[in-house]
Protein backbone atom coordinates (compact mmCIF):
# COMPACT_ATOMS: atom_id res chain seq x y z
CA UNK A 1 0.00 0.00 0.00
CA UNK A 2 1.32 3.41 -0.91
CA UNK A 3 0.86 6.53 1.20
CA UNK A 4 -2.30 8.33 0.14
CA UNK A 5 -3.88 11.66 0.87
CA UNK A 6 -6.54 9.74 2.83
CA UNK A 7 -3.94 8.12 5.11
CA UNK A 8 -2.33 11.50 5.75
CA UNK A 9 -5.67 13.06 6.65
CA UNK A 10 -6.44 10.13 8.92
CA UNK A 11 -3.16 10.69 10.72
CA UNK A 12 -3.91 14.40 11.02
CA UNK A 13 -7.31 13.60 12.48
CA UNK A 14 -5.91 11.12 14.96
CA UNK A 15 -3.53 13.73 16.32
CA UNK A 16 -6.14 16.25 17.44
CA UNK A 17 -5.26 16.98 21.03
CA UNK A 18 -6.99 16.43 24.33
CA UNK A 19 -10.52 15.17 23.67
CA UNK A 20 -9.45 11.82 22.27
CA UNK A 21 -8.03 10.60 25.59
CA UNK A 22 -9.94 7.66 27.03
CA UNK A 23 -11.37 7.96 30.57
CA UNK A 24 -8.94 5.31 31.82
CA UNK A 25 -6.00 7.49 30.78
CA UNK A 26 -7.53 10.84 31.61
CA UNK A 27 -5.21 11.35 34.58
CA UNK A 28 -2.07 10.25 32.75
CA UNK A 29 0.79 12.74 32.48
CA UNK A 30 1.36 13.93 28.96
CA UNK A 31 3.17 16.53 26.90
CA UNK A 32 2.65 17.49 23.29
CA UNK A 33 5.05 17.76 20.37
CA UNK A 34 3.90 19.99 17.51
CA UNK A 35 4.65 18.93 13.93
CA UNK A 36 4.44 21.41 11.03
CA UNK A 37 4.86 20.24 7.41
CA UNK A 38 3.41 21.07 3.95
CA UNK A 39 0.95 18.19 3.64
CA UNK A 40 -0.92 20.03 0.88
CA UNK A 41 0.65 21.01 -2.44
CA UNK A 42 3.65 20.08 -4.54
CA UNK A 43 5.74 18.55 -1.76
CA UNK A 44 2.92 16.68 0.01
CA UNK A 45 4.24 13.18 -0.68
CA UNK A 46 7.73 14.04 0.50
CA UNK A 47 6.35 15.89 3.54
CA UNK A 48 4.27 12.84 4.41
CA UNK A 49 7.40 10.69 4.38
CA UNK A 50 9.01 13.18 6.78
CA UNK A 51 5.91 13.16 8.97
CA UNK A 52 5.97 9.38 9.11
CA UNK A 53 9.57 9.33 10.31
CA UNK A 54 8.77 11.67 13.20
CA UNK A 55 5.51 9.98 14.12
CA UNK A 56 7.10 6.53 14.11
CA UNK A 57 9.68 7.56 16.71
CA UNK A 58 6.92 8.99 18.92
CA UNK A 59 4.72 5.92 18.49
CA UNK A 60 7.61 3.65 19.42
CA UNK A 61 8.30 5.69 22.56
CA UNK A 62 4.65 5.53 23.61
CA UNK A 63 4.55 1.80 22.94
CA UNK A 64 7.30 1.40 25.53
CA UNK A 65 5.24 3.23 28.13
CA UNK A 66 6.06 6.80 27.16
CA UNK A 67 9.03 8.91 28.17
CA UNK A 68 9.87 8.95 31.88
CA UNK A 69 6.21 8.56 32.75
CA UNK A 70 4.90 10.98 30.12
CA UNK A 71 2.66 10.05 27.22
CA UNK A 72 3.75 11.94 24.10
CA UNK A 73 0.93 13.45 22.07
CA UNK A 74 1.21 15.18 18.71
CA UNK A 75 -0.31 18.32 17.24
CA UNK A 76 0.09 17.86 13.48
CA UNK A 77 -0.39 21.01 11.41
CA UNK A 78 -0.34 21.53 7.63
CA UNK A 79 1.45 24.64 6.35
CA UNK A 80 0.71 23.87 2.69
CA UNK A 81 -2.20 25.63 1.02
CA UNK A 82 -3.99 25.23 -2.27
CA UNK A 83 -3.46 28.92 -3.00
CA UNK A 84 0.32 28.73 -2.67
CA UNK A 85 0.48 25.28 -4.25
CA UNK A 86 3.17 24.39 -1.69
CA UNK A 87 4.30 25.59 1.74
CA UNK A 88 2.73 28.89 2.70
CA UNK A 89 4.63 31.13 5.16
CA UNK A 90 1.40 32.83 6.25
CA UNK A 91 -0.10 29.47 7.20
CA UNK A 92 3.15 28.48 8.90
CA UNK A 93 2.88 31.58 11.09
CA UNK A 94 -0.68 30.64 12.02
CA UNK A 95 0.50 27.15 12.91
CA UNK A 96 3.34 28.52 15.05
CA UNK A 97 0.78 30.52 17.04
CA UNK A 98 -1.33 27.39 17.51
CA UNK A 99 1.67 25.58 18.97
CA UNK A 100 2.56 28.50 21.24
CA UNK A 101 -0.94 28.82 22.68
CA UNK A 102 -1.24 25.07 23.35
CA UNK A 103 -0.07 24.85 26.98
CA UNK A 104 0.99 21.20 26.78
CA UNK A 105 3.26 21.79 23.76
CA UNK A 106 6.88 21.67 24.95
CA UNK A 107 8.67 21.31 21.59
CA UNK A 108 8.09 20.94 17.88
CA UNK A 109 9.33 19.25 14.71
CA UNK A 110 9.52 20.96 11.32
CA UNK A 111 9.18 22.85 9.15
CA UNK A 112 10.18 21.30 5.85
CA UNK A 113 10.82 24.62 4.08
CA UNK A 114 13.01 27.53 5.12
CA UNK A 115 10.36 30.01 4.00
CA UNK A 116 8.07 28.56 6.64
CA UNK A 117 10.91 28.58 9.14
CA UNK A 118 11.44 32.31 8.67
CA UNK A 119 7.75 32.92 9.36
CA UNK A 120 7.68 30.65 12.40
CA UNK A 121 10.96 31.32 14.17
CA UNK A 122 10.21 34.79 15.62
CA UNK A 123 6.87 33.58 17.00
CA UNK A 124 8.38 30.44 18.48
CA UNK A 125 11.17 32.49 20.03
CA UNK A 126 8.67 34.77 21.72
CA UNK A 127 6.84 31.68 22.98
CA UNK A 128 10.12 30.05 24.11
CA UNK A 129 9.20 26.95 22.09
CA UNK A 130 12.10 25.00 20.58
CA UNK A 131 11.68 23.40 17.17
CA UNK A 132 13.89 20.78 15.50
CA UNK A 133 13.82 20.81 11.71
CA UNK A 134 14.67 17.70 9.68
CA UNK A 135 15.03 19.53 6.37
CA UNK A 136 14.99 23.36 6.33
CA UNK A 137 18.47 24.57 5.49
CA UNK A 138 18.62 28.38 5.23
CA UNK A 139 21.65 29.56 7.23
CA UNK A 140 19.85 32.81 8.12
CA UNK A 141 17.57 31.04 10.59
CA UNK A 142 20.41 30.24 12.96
CA UNK A 143 22.97 32.89 12.01
CA UNK A 144 23.98 35.30 14.80
CA UNK A 145 23.73 38.08 12.19
CA UNK A 146 19.95 37.59 12.09
CA UNK A 147 19.42 36.76 15.76
CA UNK A 148 17.33 39.90 16.39
CA UNK A 149 15.00 38.85 13.58
CA UNK A 150 14.66 35.10 14.11
CA UNK A 151 15.26 34.70 17.84
CA UNK A 152 14.19 38.02 19.36
CA UNK A 153 13.85 36.51 22.83
CA UNK A 154 17.57 35.72 22.83
CA UNK A 155 18.15 31.99 23.16
CA UNK A 156 18.45 29.62 20.21
CA UNK A 157 15.14 27.87 19.57
CA UNK A 158 15.71 26.65 15.98
CA UNK A 159 17.65 23.37 15.89
CA UNK A 160 18.46 21.10 12.95
CA UNK A 161 19.21 17.45 12.24
CA UNK A 162 20.59 18.50 8.84
CA UNK A 163 23.35 20.91 7.90
CA UNK A 164 22.69 24.24 6.17
CA UNK A 165 22.99 25.74 2.72
CA UNK A 166 26.21 27.37 3.85
CA UNK A 167 27.53 23.88 3.04
CA UNK A 168 24.93 22.36 0.70
CA UNK A 169 25.25 25.03 -2.01
CA UNK A 170 29.05 25.46 -1.88
CA UNK A 171 29.78 21.75 -1.64
CA UNK A 172 27.76 21.13 -4.80
CA UNK A 173 29.84 23.82 -6.51
CA UNK A 174 32.94 21.95 -5.34
CA UNK A 175 31.49 18.73 -6.78
CA UNK A 176 30.87 20.42 -10.12
CA UNK A 177 34.40 21.82 -10.19
CA UNK A 178 36.26 18.76 -8.93
CA UNK A 179 34.26 15.79 -10.20
CA UNK A 180 32.31 17.07 -13.21
CA UNK A 181 35.00 19.55 -14.40
CA UNK A 182 32.35 22.19 -15.09
CA UNK A 183 33.72 25.41 -16.60
CA UNK A 184 30.53 27.48 -16.97
CA UNK A 185 27.13 27.54 -15.24
CA UNK A 186 23.87 29.48 -15.26
CA UNK A 187 22.04 29.85 -11.93
CA UNK A 188 18.27 29.97 -11.44
CA UNK A 189 16.21 30.42 -8.26
CA UNK A 190 12.47 30.26 -7.52
CA UNK A 191 12.24 33.51 -5.47
CA UNK A 192 11.66 31.60 -2.20
CA UNK A 193 13.79 31.87 0.92
CA UNK A 194 15.32 28.43 0.35
CA UNK A 195 15.78 28.75 -3.41
CA UNK A 196 17.40 32.18 -3.31
CA UNK A 197 19.62 31.27 -0.38
CA UNK A 198 21.03 28.04 -1.75
CA UNK A 199 21.51 29.60 -5.19
CA UNK A 200 23.43 32.48 -3.59
CA UNK A 201 25.81 30.18 -1.73
CA UNK A 202 26.30 27.92 -4.76
CA UNK A 203 27.01 30.88 -7.04
CA UNK A 204 29.56 32.45 -4.71
CA UNK A 205 31.49 29.21 -4.35
CA UNK A 206 31.28 28.41 -8.07
CA UNK A 207 32.89 31.75 -8.87
CA UNK A 208 35.50 31.18 -6.18
CA UNK A 209 36.35 27.81 -7.73
CA UNK A 210 36.86 29.33 -11.17
CA UNK A 211 33.54 28.28 -12.72
CA UNK A 212 32.28 31.07 -14.98
CA UNK A 213 28.80 32.15 -13.86
CA UNK A 214 27.18 33.17 -17.15
CA UNK A 215 24.09 34.65 -15.54
CA UNK A 216 21.43 34.48 -12.83
CA UNK A 217 17.66 34.57 -13.24
CA UNK A 218 14.56 33.57 -11.33
CA UNK A 219 11.24 31.90 -12.01
CA UNK A 220 7.84 32.36 -10.41
CA UNK A 221 6.57 29.07 -8.93
CA UNK A 222 2.97 29.98 -9.84
CA UNK A 223 3.79 30.61 -13.52
CA UNK A 224 3.82 27.75 -16.01
CA UNK A 225 6.16 28.77 -18.83
CA UNK A 226 9.90 28.93 -18.10
CA UNK A 227 10.98 28.44 -21.70
CA UNK A 228 12.13 32.05 -22.34
CA UNK A 229 14.64 31.82 -19.47
CA UNK A 230 15.74 28.32 -20.43
CA UNK A 231 16.16 29.40 -24.06
CA UNK A 232 18.45 32.17 -22.82
CA UNK A 233 20.52 29.61 -20.92
CA UNK A 234 20.84 27.55 -24.09
CA UNK A 235 21.92 30.57 -26.12
CA UNK A 236 24.79 31.20 -23.72
CA UNK A 237 26.14 27.66 -24.29
CA UNK A 238 26.36 27.04 -20.55
CA UNK A 239 27.91 23.71 -19.69
CA UNK A 240 25.73 23.38 -16.58
CA UNK A 241 22.65 24.81 -14.91
CA UNK A 242 22.06 25.00 -11.16
CA UNK A 243 18.54 25.51 -9.80
CA UNK A 244 17.74 26.65 -6.29
CA UNK A 245 14.12 25.61 -6.18
CA UNK A 246 11.46 23.71 -4.33
CA UNK A 247 9.21 21.18 -6.05
CA UNK A 248 6.50 23.51 -7.36
CA UNK A 249 8.85 25.33 -9.72
CA UNK A 250 11.27 22.43 -9.84
CA UNK A 251 8.95 20.08 -11.73
CA UNK A 252 8.56 22.66 -14.52
CA UNK A 253 12.28 23.42 -14.61
CA UNK A 254 13.13 19.74 -14.95
CA UNK A 255 10.51 19.07 -17.61
CA UNK A 256 11.01 22.16 -19.77
CA UNK A 257 14.81 22.18 -19.59
CA UNK A 258 14.82 18.68 -21.09
CA UNK A 259 12.76 19.93 -24.02
CA UNK A 260 15.14 22.81 -24.70
CA UNK A 261 18.59 21.50 -23.71
CA UNK A 262 18.49 17.79 -22.91
CA UNK A 263 22.26 17.31 -22.71
CA UNK A 264 23.33 20.10 -20.36
CA UNK A 265 24.55 19.19 -16.84
CA UNK A 266 21.69 20.02 -14.46
CA UNK A 267 21.70 20.13 -10.69
CA UNK A 268 19.86 21.42 -7.65
CA UNK A 269 19.63 21.04 -3.89
CA UNK A 270 17.32 18.98 -1.72
CA UNK A 271 14.32 20.89 -3.04
CA UNK A 272 14.73 18.83 -6.20
CA UNK A 273 15.51 15.57 -4.38
CA UNK A 274 11.86 14.65 -4.09
CA UNK A 275 9.32 12.09 -5.26
CA UNK A 276 7.19 14.88 -6.67
CA UNK A 277 10.00 15.86 -9.05
CA UNK A 278 10.18 12.34 -10.41
CA UNK A 279 6.43 11.92 -10.73
CA UNK A 280 5.75 15.41 -12.02
CA UNK A 281 8.53 15.68 -14.61
CA UNK A 282 8.76 11.99 -15.48
CA UNK A 283 11.35 10.26 -17.62
CA UNK A 284 13.39 10.94 -19.66
CA UNK A 285 13.16 14.55 -18.41
CA UNK A 286 14.45 13.77 -14.91
CA UNK A 287 17.20 11.45 -16.12
CA UNK A 288 20.70 12.62 -15.25
CA UNK A 289 19.78 15.44 -12.83
CA UNK A 290 22.09 15.84 -9.85
CA UNK A 291 20.72 16.71 -6.43
CA UNK A 292 21.98 16.98 -2.89
CA UNK A 293 20.66 16.44 0.60
CA UNK A 294 22.04 18.20 3.66
CA UNK A 295 22.72 14.99 5.56
CA UNK A 296 24.50 11.65 5.26
CA UNK A 297 22.87 9.09 2.96
CA UNK A 298 22.07 6.11 5.17
CA UNK A 299 19.28 4.16 3.47
CA UNK A 300 21.75 1.66 1.99
CA UNK A 301 23.49 0.95 5.30
CA UNK A 302 23.06 -2.52 6.79
CA UNK A 303 22.72 -1.15 10.31
CA UNK A 304 19.45 0.51 9.30
CA UNK A 305 17.86 -2.66 7.90
CA UNK A 306 15.71 -3.26 10.98
CA UNK A 307 14.54 0.36 11.03
CA UNK A 308 13.75 0.23 7.31
CA UNK A 309 11.69 -2.90 7.82
CA UNK A 310 9.75 -1.24 10.64
CA UNK A 311 9.11 1.86 8.56
CA UNK A 312 7.78 -0.08 5.56
CA UNK A 313 5.75 -2.29 7.85
CA UNK A 314 4.14 0.72 9.52
CA UNK A 315 3.54 2.92 6.47
CA UNK A 316 3.57 0.60 3.45
CA UNK A 317 6.21 2.49 1.48
CA UNK A 318 9.96 3.12 1.70
CA UNK A 319 11.35 6.12 3.61
CA UNK A 320 13.42 8.98 2.27
CA UNK A 321 16.68 10.20 3.77
CA UNK A 322 14.70 12.99 5.42
CA UNK A 323 12.43 10.38 7.02
CA UNK A 324 15.61 9.48 8.91
CA UNK A 325 16.40 13.06 9.90
CA UNK A 326 12.76 13.46 11.01
CA UNK A 327 12.97 10.32 13.13
CA UNK A 328 16.19 11.72 14.59
CA UNK A 329 14.52 15.08 15.24
CA UNK A 330 11.91 13.27 17.30
CA UNK A 331 14.65 11.35 19.15
CA UNK A 332 16.29 14.66 20.05
CA UNK A 333 13.05 15.98 21.53
CA UNK A 334 12.23 12.73 23.31
CA UNK A 335 15.71 12.63 24.84
CA UNK A 336 15.33 16.21 26.05
CA UNK A 337 11.97 15.45 27.65
CA UNK A 338 13.45 12.38 29.36
CA UNK A 339 16.46 14.33 30.62
CA UNK A 340 14.27 17.01 32.15
CA UNK A 341 11.78 14.56 33.66
CA UNK A 342 14.51 12.48 35.29
CA UNK A 343 16.16 15.61 36.69
CA UNK A 344 13.05 16.42 38.68
CA UNK A 345 12.56 19.76 36.94
CA UNK A 346 9.18 20.68 35.43
CA UNK A 347 8.89 19.41 31.87
CA UNK A 348 8.26 22.81 30.31
CA UNK A 349 9.44 24.68 27.24
CA UNK A 350 12.39 26.38 28.89
CA UNK A 351 13.80 23.19 30.40
CA UNK A 352 13.25 21.18 27.20
CA UNK A 353 14.95 23.90 25.12
CA UNK A 354 17.95 23.90 27.45
CA UNK A 355 18.15 20.10 27.33
CA UNK A 356 18.12 20.13 23.52
CA UNK A 357 20.90 22.71 23.47
CA UNK A 358 23.09 20.73 25.86
CA UNK A 359 22.21 17.28 24.57
CA UNK A 360 24.33 14.61 22.97
CA UNK A 361 21.80 12.17 21.52
CA UNK A 362 22.48 8.85 19.84
CA UNK A 363 20.40 8.73 16.65
CA UNK A 364 20.24 6.83 13.38
CA UNK A 365 22.83 9.28 12.03
CA UNK A 366 25.06 8.75 15.06
CA UNK A 367 25.61 11.21 17.92
CA UNK A 368 23.87 14.56 17.41
CA UNK A 369 25.08 17.71 19.12
CA UNK A 370 24.33 21.36 18.41
CA UNK A 371 26.43 24.49 18.47
CA UNK A 372 25.33 27.58 20.37
CA UNK A 373 23.13 28.67 17.45
CA UNK A 374 21.26 25.40 17.09
CA UNK A 375 23.16 24.09 14.08
CA UNK A 376 24.25 20.52 13.71
CA UNK A 377 27.98 20.12 14.27
CA UNK A 378 28.20 17.66 11.35
CA UNK A 379 28.24 19.22 7.86
CA UNK A 380 27.89 16.22 5.53
CA UNK A 381 26.29 16.89 2.12
CA UNK A 382 25.35 13.89 -0.05
CA UNK A 383 25.16 13.91 -3.87
CA UNK A 384 22.78 11.88 -6.04
CA UNK A 385 22.05 11.48 -9.73
CA UNK A 386 18.74 10.39 -11.22
CA UNK A 387 19.12 7.13 -13.10
CA UNK A 388 15.86 5.42 -13.89
CA UNK A 389 15.34 1.89 -12.59
CA UNK A 390 12.28 0.48 -14.32
CA UNK A 391 11.97 -2.26 -11.69
CA UNK A 392 10.63 0.35 -9.25
CA UNK A 393 7.87 2.98 -9.34
CA UNK A 394 8.75 6.21 -11.11
CA UNK A 395 8.47 8.23 -7.88
CA UNK A 396 10.58 5.88 -5.75
CA UNK A 397 13.19 8.28 -4.36
CA UNK A 398 15.28 5.45 -2.91
CA UNK A 399 15.80 3.66 -6.22
CA UNK A 400 15.59 6.44 -8.80
CA UNK A 401 18.09 8.79 -7.11
CA UNK A 402 21.41 6.93 -7.20
CA UNK A 403 23.87 7.85 -4.47
CA UNK A 404 27.10 9.28 -5.89
CA UNK A 405 28.95 10.14 -2.69
CA UNK A 406 29.74 12.88 -0.21
CA UNK A 407 30.16 16.30 -1.81
CA UNK A 408 33.67 17.66 -1.29
CA UNK A 409 34.03 20.32 1.37
CA UNK A 410 36.30 23.32 0.95
CA UNK A 411 39.83 22.14 0.28
CA UNK A 412 38.80 18.49 -0.07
Amino acid sequence: MRVTRRSTLALLGSSALAGAVSPARAEAKFVTIGINLPLTGAAAEDATNILHGAVMAIEEANAKGGVAGYEIRTLILDDGTATAGQYDPAQAAINARKMVVEPSCVGAIGPMASGSGKAMAPLLSQGNLAIVTPSSTSPDLTSPKFAAQYRPAGKAIYFRTVTTDAYQGPNMANFMADRLKVKSVFVIDDTGAYGVGIADTFQAQAAKRGIQVLGRDRVDPLQSDYKPILTKVKSLNAQAMYCGSSALAGVKLVKQSYEIMPDIIKAGGDGLHQASILAGAGFPAAQGWYSTIAAPHMLDEAKLSSWLKRFVGRWGNPPSDYSITAYDAALVLLAAIETVAKSGKPVDRASVRDAIQAGNVETLQGPITFDENGDLTSHVVSVFQVKQDTAYPINDVVHQFKYVGVAPAEGA
